[in-house]
């Protein structure tokens, strides 16, 4: 018997276990891996995950095992739209040490570990293994990722597949390149409605490509041409691909005492396609609504609690979801790559957005200001 159940121990289940157990709770952490354990992700932590990281979990983080930019490029159909210098620290991490490190956070807090252990069925308040073992609780977080099993057992399908995003990623030794020193890079219609990327790491870089999935039937070939752009032979590469939330939140994040956080509830940001940060955050909100509900003696308050606490949060998500369509609709694209590679504000705000510093009303603004008046009629009518 437990206060809280979280499911899920990555960023935002980690980050929940933490809060729930420093106050005093009785928390199970559940996953259905053992850590450490790869998972498919570009591993970008920024200056706001790095932000969130410190408030959550009281330390400042350990860049050791990450490699740290200030240099990003953006290209296009094979162009380079501009190289920023000096811009705030984009720190590249393997999601192998940064989730080992996070739950390690979880255990020293007083979470119970409950991972390696695959769960065979949800009720409302309990989660039974494949062995038989039977754990209850007044509240349960779902942090399971995008085939959240909660999801699945509140809403019936943990995804909306006309709106979720896809991804396809590989580790490229050096990147495919003898010097290790390249900066960042994103390849803006690499895929339609998304983008590709190569991120550096300490002895691989990570190369993926990514976008709705509904509008991609043809992922595997438009990953293909884009690794030959970087001079990579697909066929001999270990390809992972996996289901991505792209912007298409969960309005209600759970029901009653039942919470969803990180990417089970749909918290990744649709342009820039962070998610750990709002991982972090939406696992910290959880946690504590949780306690606060336990503490009012209110576990089915828990809902209303969070998605209080989500409000502006959703609210720059759904004006990122709006400027996604100027960034990456076939339609509009390419007078928004024009707008990009002629304006420096654009270029400072894109990067400050990045390191926490501004939020999305204040990079729209900046967007909307420099293209044809009437993308911004489109832009103010869309729903």
């Amino acid at each position: 018997m437990f206060d809280i159940i979280v499911i899920g121990a990555g960023p935002a289940g980690s980050a929940a276990a933490t809060c729930a157990a420093r106050q005093g709770h009785k928390v199970a952490l559940l996953d259905k891996a053992k850590f450490p354990r790869n998972k498919l992700c570009g591993g970008l932590f920024t200056e706001r995950s790095r932000t969130y990281y410190t408030e959550i979990f009281g330390q400042e983080f350990d860049l050791s095992h990450a490699v740290t930019r200030t240099d990003f490029a953006f290209w296009h159909q094979g162009r380079e739209l501009a190289v920023l210098r000096d811009v705030p620290p984009l720190h590249l991490t393997m999601r192998l040490d940064l989730d080992a490190r996070l739950f390690q956070h979880a255990l020293h807090a007083g979470a119970q570990d409950f991972t390696g252990r695959p769960i065979a069925q949800i009720t409302d308040n309990s989660v039974i293994f494949r062995d038989g073992e039977t754990l209850t609780a007044a509240i349960l977080i779902g942090a399971d990722g995008v085939n959240s099993i909660i999801a699945r057992h509140l809403f019936g399908s943990p995804f909306d597949k006309n709106t979720i995003g896809f991804g396809l990623e590989i580790e490229a030794p050096n990147g495919g390149r003898p010097d290790g020193n390249q900066p960042l890079r994103i390849d803006l219609g690499a895929a339609n409605w998304g983008y590709g990327w190569s991120f550096p790491k300490c002895q691989s870089t990570t190369i993926g490509i990514g976008g709705l999935h509904a509008e991609n039937p043809d992922m595997k070939a438009r990953f293909s041409a884009y690794l030959s752009t970087l001079g990579i032979d697909a066929e001999q590469v270990r390809v992972k691909g996996h289901y991505l939330p792209f912007g298409a939140f969960r309005k209600t994040p759970g029901r009653g005492h039942i919470l969803l956080a990180g990417d089970a509830a749909g918290l990744v940001d649709p342009i820039t396609g962070e998610g750990i940060a709002f991982a972090m955050k939406s696992g910290q909100l959880a946690a504590q609504a949780a306690c606060d509900a336990l503490k009012s003696d209110q576990p089915d308050m828990a809902i209303t609690r969070y998605q209080s606490a989500l409000t502006d949060l959703h609210r720059n998500l759904r004006i990122a979801r709006r400027l996604r369509r100027i960034i990456f609709a076939p339609r509009w694209q390419k007078i928004f790559v024009t707008t990009f590679r002629r304006s420096g504000t654009v270029r400072l705000q894109y990067m400050r957005l990045l390191a926490g510093e501004i939020e999305y009303p204040e990079l729209a603004r900046s967007v909307l200001a420099r293209l044809p008046h009437y993308i911004l009629n489109i832009f103010r009518r869309s729903p």
